[in-house]
């Protein structure tokens, strides 16, 4: 009897493991066949799409929105939440804008939204542009969150930490990537430090003996440079020319300060008056650098600051097509005036340079 008993309760429990197995293997086939069909499947989406995740945002509500566009069903909307949850993913999501591809499954967009690969924005700084510049383009980027408007420059430097410092040449020329939302202080901040690093790392490789007693100096000097030239290899040269009018105290003479000191007075040509206009940025009058740079210079102007060409030049000249004619003394420099820049015929005194003969000829 007792045999019979066990017999029947084995033969139960038999029949009971196997029909759990049965509805096991049905709902593994139909959570794999979900898996496949739903989230595996591409969207209904016939171009790109974007989705903002808000902060704080849970994984539940983004599947919501999904439903309310119509992507997904509530079912599908159902096991995709389940299934971040059993991958442990549904609480890592990060906030942001992202763009969704056509072909884009559900578990790509977890993914996605997990990776924190948010749609990344563009701006660029050029070289040589200054400070009022710089903070217009940043002022009109639709995706940067805007609390500098209407700020003077103090209170800019102030927002971003530097409230003792002036802004002009202080950030980096570069193309800078960024999420959408990014505040106008973080990404000034960034093109600051960016500044810092290239600089400092110019500096430690800075020639000896140079007339420049600090980095900032060097920075000044170098934003100089970027507005005198927009030839590469020039640079170094035009470096060369100032750096030995400091030495021998001479007044640097050169434009683009007294371009910078006529601020919105300029119009596109320098006057005899303004060449006399009293500025401490107008080298025309005023000895030594001006008191801070007059634009973002660029890596390559940083390192010819620092380790300009050697040479006797003491002069250059616009050649009117980018370059310029470098002259060791004033009355080889007169004649590169009458070649270049009142374009008249050689006098026969200026023969006796070759250089400027020959490029005369070309």
């Amino acid at each position: 009897m007792l045999n019979l008993s066990l017999k029947s309760f084995l033969k139960v429990l038999f029949f009971f493991f196997l029909f759990s197995l049965v509805i096991l293997t049905i709902l593994a086939g139909s959570a794999y066949w979900v898996y496949e069909c739903k989230l595996q499947t591409p969207l209904p989406v016939k171009k790109e799409w974007h989705y903002t995740l808000q902060p704080n945002t849970t994984f539940s509500t983004v599947a919501k929105d999904l439903m309310k566009e119509g992507l997904i069903s509530y079912p599908t909307a159902l096991f995709w939440v389940l299934s971040a949850r059993l991958q442990n993913q549904a609480q890592r999501i990060k906030a942001g804008e992202y763009a969704f591809p056509v072909g884009t499954t559900l578990q790509d967009i977890l993914d996605m939204l997990v990776s924190g690969k948010t749609l990344q924005y563009t701006l660029t700084i050029p070289e040589g542009w200054n400070f009022r510049q710089v903070l217009e383009a940043v002022n009109r980027h639709p995706h940067l969150v805007h609390t500098l408007i209407n700020l003077d420059d103090v209170s800019v430097m102030t927002k971003l930490g530097w409230l003792d410092q002036k802004p002009e040449g202080r950030f980096y020329p570069d193309t800078y990537s960024f999420p959408s939302r990014t505040t106008d202080v973080a990404f000034l901040q960034r093109a600051y430090r960016a500044m810092e690093k290239e600089l400092e790392k110019a500096w430690q490789k800075r020639e000896k003996e140079l007339p420049l007693k600090t980095s900032y100096e060097a920075l000044t000097l170098a934003s100089i440079v970027e507005k005198e030239t927009g030839v590469p290899e020039e640079r170094p040269l035009i470096a060369g020319v100032f750096v030995r009018r400091l030495q021998k105290n001479m007044l640097l003479q050169t434009d683009p300060t007294v371009i910078y000191a006529l601020g919105e007075d300029y119009h596109g040509n320098i006057r005899k008056q303004d060449l006399e206009v009293k500025s401490p940025y107008n080298t025309y009058v005023t000895p030594g650098l001006p008191p801070t740079p007059i634009a973002m210079p660029g890596r390559a102007a940083l390192e010819a600051a620092v380790n300009p060409a050697p040479g006797d030049a003491l002069y250059f000249v616009a050649k009117g097509n980018g370059s310029h004619y470098f002259s060791a003394t004033y009355a080889e420099h007169e004649c590169a005036v009458v070649e270049y820049q009142l374009k008249k015929p050689l006098p026969k005194r200026c023969q006796q340079y070759p250089n400027l003969a020959a490029s005369s000829k070309n």
